[in-house]
């Protein structure tokens, strides 16, 4: 059928199955708007207050569905602010496509009116992207951008389409999506090298990482860490790849990690890493990292093996295929005094906060509680990050949207938007310091706008928290540009953007409020003050190995 460029485009989309976009209209992308308006009924589109708005909420939507994450944006500013949305994406794994439209082909490179070479300025932070400049080949590009998005180790691809691409005409033919089969590469031989490793090991450790929740692989985890019974830790993107309620579970690992799994992983002899990347803010000083341990890492992307920690061995191939290939081999193992041994440490090192006072851990204790740990909790990065880390139960994947690895600031606010559109019978929770919050609070706008009912938690300390906590230990408290005590409400910010609003000041306030907050059905923010001191335990300090991790017990008895 013959149809225009934006046509095409619609077509594509509801072709791959896209239900929502999360965008913002311009002048080179009018086209592709106008065909998006004659499609409202069956495909959404949802106006966000910022470009960048719209691509943590593709993000969050990614993150929290499975599916792929799509935004769109107009040529210049509008591209660019994309940018840190998609690096987000890209340093996390999470697949999304964003779709940018250009100035028309003959003004490409002459400086034009927001004209931008966006497919060069963001070449580094996706899987990859493509300038479309011939509407004969539109409907291929797009269909790849999907393919690419999803296959494989999962990550961002930006298509950006000349003005006059998608308005020129073209026949369109449809076809059903393309399957991706499992990329493997593991052999036999691979999985027998895994299967004798295990059965030798007297103390095995399983770290979980975020391919974990990306290959779909939670169950298979399970019956893995059952059957070799090992403890388990998790990275910032695997909670909720494994019960954080089961006995095998030790908490987080690395820089905020519990004490109980840094040494536990600095201790045992093999140590299993399941679509884990071996960030810094885990291993630490890398040359003493589970020094004790041989290490068999098990990743989809073998460019991931040998690159931050040596690997004994290792297998590249989909978590899921591979888990189900080691669960039908290996025989049950019991490491009775290996198992007694962790569960010593975790009676001995439990994660402890004050409990006079209003903190941000009660605050998510609270949260978990109310919500019976079933919630999406999105977060932005700092303190309240940790803590939600720590504090919150995660029991099933896909239900802890944070930026790991670029760290965004901003980026929770959108992710819990998206996440509550792709997930519309799940109780949305977005949990961001007050520093945070500042950089993109305008989009409770659109939360306002579209009457989505997520709660939005402001953990205010009125410093930015974080970095002060550095500034503490590591610079002599020199709170050079850390504090925030200025004039702003942000009970009168939210009512003014349409939202509900409830500041909370004591500990008996904040199971009131959070269960006001789920009644109203509407978006609603708690405003929660707490002391500007109070940090996060226990930390490693940078470049310390992770079994020097320490807390405030240990800093006054230095």
């Amino acid at each position: 059928m013959l149809l225009s460029g934006s046509e095409i485009v619609v077509a594509c989309l509801k072709e791959q199955n896209v239900d929502t976009v999360f965008g913002y209209p311009g002048g080179a992308i009018l086209n592709i708007y106008d065909a998006l308006y004659k499609h409202r009924d069956d495909l959404r589109h949802i106006l966000t207050s910022h470009e960048q708005g719209a691509s943590h909420a593709a993000d969050g939507y990614a993150r929290a569905t499975g599916k792929v994450g799509v935004c769109l944006a107009t040529s210049g500013p509008g591209a660019t602010n994309l940018v840190t949305g998609i690096a987000t994406a890209y340093m996390d794994s999470i697949p999304m496509v964003a779709i940018t439209a250009n100035v028309i082909l003959p003004l490409l490179g002459k400086d034009s009116f927001q004209e931008i070479d966006i497919a060069g300025i963001t070449m580094p932070i996706t899987k990859h992207n493509f300038i479309v400049k011939d509407v004969s080949i539109l409907a291929e590009t797009i269909k790849k951008a999907f393919r690419i998005a999803k296959s494989g180790r999962p990550g961002p691809v930006l298509v950006d389409i000349t003005k006059d691409v998608t308005a020129a005409m073209y026949d369109y033919e449809p076809a059903k999506p393309y399957e991706e089969p499992h990329y493997n590469r593991f052999s036999d031989n691979d999985i027998d090298i895994a299967v004798s490793l295990i059965e030798k090991s007297k103390k095995p450790y399983i770290y979980l990482g975020g391919g974990a929740i990306l290959s779909e692989a939670s169950e298979e985890v399970k019956e893995f860490a059952k059957l070799i019974n090992a403890p388990v830790c998790d990275t910032l993107m695997a909670k909720g790849a494994f019960d954080g309620r089961d006995d095998l579970y030790t908490g987080m690992i690395g820089m905020h990690g519990t004490k109980t799994s840094n040494l536990g992983v600095s201790q045992c002899d093999l140590l299993i890493a399941l679509g884990a990347r071996f960030s810094d803010r885990v291993v630490g000083n890398a040359s003493k990292f589970a020094s004790h341990a041989t290490l068999l890492h098990i990743d989809i992307d073998a460019a991931e093996i040998n690159k931050n920690i040596k690997s004994g061995a290792s297998i590249v191939g989909d978590l899921k295929d591979i888990l189900q290939a080691l669960n039908q081999r290996i025989t049950q193992k019991e490491n009775t005094e290996w198992i007694q041994h962790i569960m010593d440490l975790k009676q001995k090192f439990p994660l402890k906060y004050r409990k006079n006072k209003l903190t941000c851990p009660y605050i998510i204790e609270t949260i978990d509680r109310v919500t019976n740990g079933e919630a999406i909790i999105s977060t932005d990065v700092g303190q309240h990050q940790m803590w939600a880390a720590q504090f919150y139960k995660y029991t099933k994947p896909r239900t802890f949207l944070t930026s790991g690895g670029l760290g965004t600031m901003g980026y929770g606010l959108g992710a819990c938007i998206g996440a509550k559109v792709g997930q519309p019978d799940k109780i949305c929770i977005n949990i961001a310091g007050d520093g945070c919050f500042r950089m993109n609070m305008n989009e409770l706008a659109t939360a306002s706008r579209y009457q989505i009912p997520i709660i939005q938690v402001v953990i205010n300390n009125h410093v930015l928290g974080m970095v002060r906590q550095w500034q503490t230990l590591y610079y002599d408290q020199r709170y050079s540009s850390t504090v925030l005590n200025d004039q702003v409400d942000f009970v009168k910010v939210a009512e003014g953007l349409g939202c509900e609003a409830i500041r909370v000041t004591k500990m008996e306030e904040v199971e009131p409020a959070l269960k006001k907050a789920l009644s109203l059905n509407r978006p609603v923010l708690l405003d929660c003050i707490i002391e500007e001191d109070d940090k996060v335990f226990p930390m490693v300090s940078p470049g310390a190995p992770i079994n020097e991790a320490f807390d405030e017990e240990d800093l006054a008895n230095r």
